[in-house]
Protein backbone atom coordinates (compact mmCIF):
# COMPACT_ATOMS: atom_id res chain seq x y z
CA UNK A 1 0.00 0.00 0.00
CA UNK A 2 1.31 3.04 -0.64
CA UNK A 3 0.66 6.49 0.76
CA UNK A 4 1.09 10.17 -0.05
CA UNK A 5 4.91 10.01 0.36
CA UNK A 6 4.82 7.32 -2.43
CA UNK A 7 6.13 9.89 -4.90
CA UNK A 8 9.87 10.40 -5.05
CA UNK A 9 10.05 13.98 -4.92
CA UNK A 10 12.76 15.92 -6.30
CA UNK A 11 16.75 16.48 -5.49
CA UNK A 12 16.58 13.12 -6.54
CA UNK A 13 19.65 11.64 -9.35
CA UNK A 14 19.80 7.97 -11.14
CA UNK A 15 22.94 6.65 -12.03
CA UNK A 16 22.08 3.28 -13.44
CA UNK A 17 19.23 3.76 -15.52
CA UNK A 18 19.41 -0.03 -16.96
CA UNK A 19 18.04 -2.46 -14.99
CA UNK A 20 20.41 -5.67 -14.44
CA UNK A 21 17.83 -8.65 -16.70
CA UNK A 22 17.26 -12.08 -15.10
CA UNK A 23 20.78 -13.92 -13.89
CA UNK A 24 22.66 -10.59 -15.36
CA UNK A 25 23.99 -7.99 -13.13
CA UNK A 26 25.30 -4.48 -13.21
CA UNK A 27 28.22 -3.21 -10.88
CA UNK A 28 27.34 -0.52 -9.12
CA UNK A 29 30.59 0.47 -6.89
CA UNK A 30 33.86 -1.12 -6.68
CA UNK A 31 33.22 -5.12 -5.68
CA UNK A 32 29.42 -4.59 -5.66
CA UNK A 33 26.92 -6.30 -8.16
CA UNK A 34 23.60 -5.32 -8.71
CA UNK A 35 21.03 -8.32 -9.27
CA UNK A 36 17.24 -8.36 -9.59
CA UNK A 37 14.88 -11.03 -8.82
CA UNK A 38 11.37 -11.40 -9.77
CA UNK A 39 8.27 -10.97 -7.18
CA UNK A 40 4.65 -12.81 -7.94
CA UNK A 41 2.90 -9.64 -6.70
CA UNK A 42 2.07 -6.39 -7.15
CA UNK A 43 5.79 -5.24 -6.24
CA UNK A 44 7.59 -7.26 -9.08
CA UNK A 45 10.95 -7.53 -8.21
CA UNK A 46 13.27 -6.91 -5.73
CA UNK A 47 17.22 -5.65 -5.74
CA UNK A 48 19.56 -8.35 -4.40
CA UNK A 49 23.06 -7.55 -3.71
CA UNK A 50 26.92 -9.41 -3.97
CA UNK A 51 29.22 -8.05 -2.53
CA UNK A 52 32.78 -9.36 -3.41
CA UNK A 53 34.11 -10.97 0.00
CA UNK A 54 38.04 -12.59 -1.05
CA UNK A 55 37.64 -15.32 -3.40
CA UNK A 56 33.60 -15.64 -3.16
CA UNK A 57 30.80 -12.97 -2.61
CA UNK A 58 28.36 -12.31 0.72
CA UNK A 59 25.58 -12.12 -0.80
CA UNK A 60 22.67 -9.06 0.81
CA UNK A 61 19.08 -10.20 0.22
CA UNK A 62 17.84 -13.33 -1.43
CA UNK A 63 14.29 -13.18 -3.22
CA UNK A 64 11.49 -15.31 -2.42
CA UNK A 65 11.32 -19.22 -2.06
CA UNK A 66 9.98 -19.99 -5.38
CA UNK A 67 11.18 -22.19 -8.78
CA UNK A 68 12.00 -18.69 -10.64
CA UNK A 69 13.74 -16.89 -7.97
CA UNK A 70 16.25 -20.06 -7.78
CA UNK A 71 16.71 -19.69 -11.48
CA UNK A 72 18.48 -16.25 -11.10
CA UNK A 73 20.48 -17.18 -8.81
CA UNK A 74 21.47 -20.33 -10.86
CA UNK A 75 22.55 -17.97 -13.63
CA UNK A 76 24.09 -15.41 -11.35
CA UNK A 77 26.10 -18.20 -10.25
CA UNK A 78 27.52 -19.19 -13.70
CA UNK A 79 27.53 -16.02 -15.34
CA UNK A 80 28.60 -12.49 -13.63
CA UNK A 81 29.37 -14.44 -10.39
CA UNK A 82 31.96 -16.31 -11.89
CA UNK A 83 31.63 -19.30 -10.67
CA UNK A 84 32.78 -18.11 -6.98
CA UNK A 85 31.30 -19.19 -3.96
CA UNK A 86 29.13 -17.25 -1.51
CA UNK A 87 30.60 -16.81 1.41
CA UNK A 88 27.70 -15.57 3.76
CA UNK A 89 24.28 -14.48 3.33
CA UNK A 90 23.08 -10.92 5.18
CA UNK A 91 19.53 -10.34 5.68
CA UNK A 92 18.27 -6.85 5.96
CA UNK A 93 15.10 -7.74 7.27
CA UNK A 94 12.70 -11.05 7.55
CA UNK A 95 10.27 -10.26 4.97
CA UNK A 96 10.31 -13.12 2.84
CA UNK A 97 11.42 -11.40 -0.63
CA UNK A 98 14.02 -10.41 1.80
CA UNK A 99 15.14 -13.63 3.20
CA UNK A 100 13.03 -16.55 1.65
CA UNK A 101 16.20 -18.13 -0.12
CA UNK A 102 18.41 -17.59 2.91
CA UNK A 103 18.25 -20.97 4.05
CA UNK A 104 18.65 -22.77 0.64
CA UNK A 105 21.60 -20.73 0.30
CA UNK A 106 23.30 -20.89 3.46
CA UNK A 107 22.78 -25.10 2.70
CA UNK A 108 24.08 -24.97 -0.54
CA UNK A 109 27.24 -22.87 0.16
CA UNK A 110 27.11 -23.85 3.99
CA UNK A 111 28.04 -20.80 5.08
CA UNK A 112 26.34 -19.01 8.01
CA UNK A 113 23.15 -16.45 7.84
CA UNK A 114 23.66 -12.87 9.51
CA UNK A 115 20.82 -10.83 10.81
CA UNK A 116 19.77 -8.57 13.63
CA UNK A 117 18.47 -10.66 16.60
CA UNK A 118 15.09 -9.59 16.48
CA UNK A 119 14.57 -9.98 12.95
CA UNK A 120 15.53 -13.84 12.83
CA UNK A 121 14.05 -14.77 15.66
CA UNK A 122 10.42 -13.15 14.50
CA UNK A 123 11.33 -14.69 11.13
CA UNK A 124 11.75 -17.93 12.81
CA UNK A 125 8.50 -17.30 15.03
CA UNK A 126 6.43 -16.85 11.89
CA UNK A 127 7.76 -19.69 9.98
CA UNK A 128 6.48 -21.96 13.07
CA UNK A 129 3.09 -20.05 13.19
CA UNK A 130 1.25 -22.39 10.56
CA UNK A 131 -2.11 -21.99 11.98
CA UNK A 132 -4.43 -22.29 12.88
CA UNK A 133 -5.88 -18.97 12.82
CA UNK A 134 -6.10 -17.02 16.16
CA UNK A 135 -9.19 -15.42 17.63
CA UNK A 136 -7.31 -12.20 18.70
CA UNK A 137 -6.45 -11.85 14.74
CA UNK A 138 -10.46 -12.46 13.62
CA UNK A 139 -11.32 -9.65 16.41
CA UNK A 140 -8.61 -7.03 15.25
CA UNK A 141 -9.89 -7.18 11.92
CA UNK A 142 -13.38 -7.20 12.81
CA UNK A 143 -12.71 -4.34 15.28
CA UNK A 144 -10.75 -2.49 12.05
CA UNK A 145 -14.19 -3.14 9.81
CA UNK A 146 -13.77 -6.25 8.28
CA UNK A 147 -16.43 -8.38 6.97
CA UNK A 148 -17.08 -11.79 8.12
CA UNK A 149 -16.33 -13.19 4.69
CA UNK A 150 -13.01 -10.84 4.97
CA UNK A 151 -12.02 -12.09 8.19
CA UNK A 152 -12.60 -15.72 6.65
CA UNK A 153 -10.35 -15.36 3.30
CA UNK A 154 -8.04 -13.86 6.21
CA UNK A 155 -8.23 -17.51 7.95
CA UNK A 156 -7.89 -19.39 5.10
CA UNK A 157 -4.57 -17.70 4.03
CA UNK A 158 -2.57 -17.69 7.75
CA UNK A 159 0.58 -19.75 8.03
CA UNK A 160 1.76 -18.64 4.35
CA UNK A 161 4.66 -16.72 5.49
CA UNK A 162 6.45 -20.22 5.67
CA UNK A 163 5.61 -21.21 2.03
CA UNK A 164 7.79 -18.05 1.18
CA UNK A 165 10.80 -19.45 2.80
CA UNK A 166 12.59 -22.02 2.17
CA UNK A 167 13.62 -23.68 5.64
CA UNK A 168 16.05 -21.38 7.90
CA UNK A 169 18.90 -21.98 9.52
CA UNK A 170 19.34 -23.16 12.76
CA UNK A 171 21.37 -20.96 14.04
CA UNK A 172 22.98 -16.92 12.63
CA UNK A 173 25.44 -14.76 13.29
CA UNK A 174 23.75 -11.10 15.09
CA UNK A 175 24.63 -8.21 13.33
CA UNK A 176 24.03 -5.14 15.78
CA UNK A 177 23.51 -1.28 14.53
CA UNK A 178 26.70 0.92 15.08
CA UNK A 179 28.96 -2.33 14.75
CA UNK A 180 30.86 -2.54 11.51
CA UNK A 181 31.36 -5.62 9.58
CA UNK A 182 33.89 -6.40 7.33
CA UNK A 183 33.64 -7.81 4.08
CA UNK A 184 36.59 -7.72 1.51
CA UNK A 185 38.92 -6.26 3.99
CA UNK A 186 36.77 -3.27 4.08
CA UNK A 187 34.04 -2.09 6.79
CA UNK A 188 30.60 -1.49 6.40
CA UNK A 189 29.09 0.77 9.28
CA UNK A 190 25.68 -1.36 10.16
CA UNK A 191 22.84 2.02 10.34
CA UNK A 192 19.36 0.58 12.06
CA UNK A 193 16.50 1.36 11.24
CA UNK A 194 12.81 0.80 12.54
CA UNK A 195 9.11 0.77 11.71
CA UNK A 196 8.55 -1.15 8.56
CA UNK A 197 10.15 -4.20 10.79
CA UNK A 198 11.06 -5.09 13.99
CA UNK A 199 15.40 -4.07 13.74
CA UNK A 200 15.92 -3.38 10.24
CA UNK A 201 19.83 -2.90 9.25
CA UNK A 202 21.56 -0.98 6.42
CA UNK A 203 24.87 -1.31 5.35
CA UNK A 204 27.23 1.51 4.90
CA UNK A 205 30.67 1.39 3.12
CA UNK A 206 32.19 4.62 4.98
CA UNK A 207 35.08 4.89 2.14
CA UNK A 208 33.22 5.30 -0.99
CA UNK A 209 29.76 6.12 0.21
CA UNK A 210 27.49 2.98 -0.68
CA UNK A 211 24.42 2.42 1.36
CA UNK A 212 22.27 -0.52 1.17
CA UNK A 213 19.22 0.57 2.29
CA UNK A 214 17.01 -1.90 1.97
CA UNK A 215 13.27 -1.13 2.86
CA UNK A 216 14.02 2.01 4.95
CA UNK A 217 14.33 4.22 2.22
CA UNK A 218 12.79 3.45 -1.61
CA UNK A 219 13.03 5.82 -4.10
CA UNK A 220 9.33 5.85 -5.03
CA UNK A 221 7.18 4.10 -2.84
CA UNK A 222 7.10 4.48 0.91
CA UNK A 223 7.71 1.50 3.17
CA UNK A 224 4.46 -0.48 4.11
CA UNK A 225 3.82 0.77 8.21
CA UNK A 226 1.76 -1.11 9.79
CA UNK A 227 0.26 -2.46 12.91
CA UNK A 228 -0.24 -6.44 13.21
CA UNK A 229 -2.92 -8.10 15.31
CA UNK A 230 0.12 -9.49 17.32
CA UNK A 231 0.23 -5.66 18.82
CA UNK A 232 -2.85 -3.72 18.14
CA UNK A 233 -2.15 -0.68 20.14
CA UNK A 234 1.84 -0.17 18.51
CA UNK A 235 2.93 3.00 17.27
CA UNK A 236 5.25 2.09 14.59
CA UNK A 237 4.75 5.25 12.57
CA UNK A 238 6.19 7.50 15.55
CA UNK A 239 9.33 4.66 15.33
CA UNK A 240 9.35 5.27 11.72
CA UNK A 241 9.19 8.69 11.69
CA UNK A 242 12.23 8.94 14.19
CA UNK A 243 14.20 6.64 11.59
CA UNK A 244 14.04 8.92 9.30
CA UNK A 245 15.05 11.62 11.30
CA UNK A 246 18.21 9.30 12.75
CA UNK A 247 19.11 7.96 9.06
CA UNK A 248 19.73 11.80 8.23
CA UNK A 249 22.10 12.57 10.72
CA UNK A 250 24.02 9.19 10.55
CA UNK A 251 24.35 9.25 6.75
CA UNK A 252 25.91 11.66 4.38
CA UNK A 253 23.87 13.14 1.97
CA UNK A 254 27.06 12.18 -0.42
CA UNK A 255 26.08 8.30 -0.78
CA UNK A 256 24.46 6.16 -3.41
CA UNK A 257 21.72 4.29 -1.75
CA UNK A 258 21.23 1.03 -3.43
CA UNK A 259 17.33 0.72 -2.15
CA UNK A 260 15.49 -3.44 -2.40
CA UNK A 261 12.81 -1.49 -4.72
CA UNK A 262 13.16 0.52 -7.45
CA UNK A 263 16.83 1.63 -8.88
CA UNK A 264 20.01 3.09 -6.86
CA UNK A 265 19.91 6.81 -6.48
CA UNK A 266 21.76 9.72 -4.79
CA UNK A 267 19.84 12.30 -2.76
CA UNK A 268 19.18 10.45 0.15
CA UNK A 269 18.58 13.82 2.30
CA UNK A 270 16.10 15.11 0.09
CA UNK A 271 14.41 11.71 -0.45
CA UNK A 272 14.25 11.66 3.68
CA UNK A 273 12.83 14.52 3.63
CA UNK A 274 9.86 13.90 1.28
CA UNK A 275 9.04 10.14 3.41
CA UNK A 276 8.68 12.56 6.66
CA UNK A 277 6.51 15.64 4.38
CA UNK A 278 4.87 12.97 2.88
CA UNK A 279 3.63 11.40 6.38
CA UNK A 280 2.98 14.61 7.26
CA UNK A 281 0.40 15.40 5.07
CA UNK A 282 -1.25 12.26 5.07
CA UNK A 283 -1.74 13.01 8.66
CA UNK A 284 -3.49 16.34 8.12
CA UNK A 285 -5.81 14.55 5.48
CA UNK A 286 -6.77 11.99 7.91
CA UNK A 287 -7.30 13.91 10.68
CA UNK A 288 -9.88 15.94 8.77
CA UNK A 289 -11.63 13.19 7.63
CA UNK A 290 -11.89 11.96 11.80
CA UNK A 291 -14.12 15.16 12.32
CA UNK A 292 -16.75 11.86 12.46
CA UNK A 293 -15.91 8.94 14.36
CA UNK A 294 -14.27 6.73 11.86
CA UNK A 295 -13.35 2.75 11.38
CA UNK A 296 -9.66 1.83 10.15
CA UNK A 297 -11.64 0.74 6.55
CA UNK A 298 -13.35 4.32 6.58
CA UNK A 299 -9.87 6.00 6.16
CA UNK A 300 -8.47 4.43 2.98
CA UNK A 301 -9.37 7.05 0.90
CA UNK A 302 -7.20 9.91 3.00
CA UNK A 303 -4.15 7.63 3.20
CA UNK A 304 -4.01 5.72 -0.18
CA UNK A 305 -3.77 7.22 -4.12
CA UNK A 306 -5.32 3.95 -5.68
CA UNK A 307 -8.15 1.52 -4.86
CA UNK A 308 -7.63 -0.94 -2.15
CA UNK A 309 -8.04 -4.73 -3.80
CA UNK A 310 -8.64 -7.61 -1.27
CA UNK A 311 -4.77 -8.71 -2.32
CA UNK A 312 -3.91 -5.37 -0.41
CA UNK A 313 -6.58 -5.19 2.29
CA UNK A 314 -4.31 -6.76 5.31
CA UNK A 315 -1.52 -3.90 4.15
CA UNK A 316 -3.71 -1.06 4.03
CA UNK A 317 -5.92 -1.74 7.65
CA UNK A 318 -2.42 -1.92 9.07
CA UNK A 319 -1.29 0.40 7.45
CA UNK A 320 -4.76 2.94 8.16
CA UNK A 321 -4.44 1.73 12.37
CA UNK A 322 -0.41 3.13 12.13
CA UNK A 323 -1.85 6.07 11.07
CA UNK A 324 -4.32 6.31 13.95
CA UNK A 325 -2.92 5.03 16.40
CA UNK A 326 -0.10 7.92 15.76
CA UNK A 327 -2.78 10.66 16.46
CA UNK A 328 -3.91 8.67 19.33
CA UNK A 329 -0.31 8.55 20.47
CA UNK A 330 0.04 12.26 19.56
CA UNK A 331 -3.28 13.14 21.62
CA UNK A 332 -4.51 14.56 18.29
CA UNK A 333 -7.27 11.76 18.22
CA UNK A 334 -9.03 9.07 20.57
CA UNK A 335 -10.39 5.69 19.66
CA UNK A 336 -13.57 4.47 21.15
CA UNK A 337 -15.18 0.62 20.52
CA UNK A 338 -18.88 0.12 20.25
CA UNK A 339 -21.14 -2.69 21.45
CA UNK A 340 -19.86 -5.39 18.24
CA UNK A 341 -16.33 -4.91 19.27
CA UNK A 342 -15.54 -2.38 16.22
CA UNK A 343 -12.59 0.63 16.72
CA UNK A 344 -13.84 3.92 15.89
CA UNK A 345 -11.32 7.04 15.73
CA UNK A 346 -12.38 10.66 15.77
CA UNK A 347 -10.32 13.92 16.23
CA UNK A 348 -9.83 15.51 19.62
Amino acid sequence: AETGAAAGGPGLDFPFADVPRSGEATEVADGVLWLRSPLPMTLDHINLWALRDGEGWAIVDTGLNYPTAREVWEAAFTGPMKGRPVTRVIGTHMHPDHIGLAGWLCARFDVPLLMSRLEYVTMRMLVADTGPAPEAGARFYRACGWTDGQIDKWRSRFGQFGQAVSEPPASYVRLRAGETLEIDGRGWHLVGGDGHSPEHICLLREDDGVFISGDQVLPKISSNVSVWPTEPDADPLADWMASLAHLKAEVPDSVVVLPSHGVPFRGLHARLDTLARGHEVSLTRLLRSLREPRRAIDVFGSLFARPISDSLLGMATGESVAHLNYLVGQGRAVRGTDAEGVWRWRAV
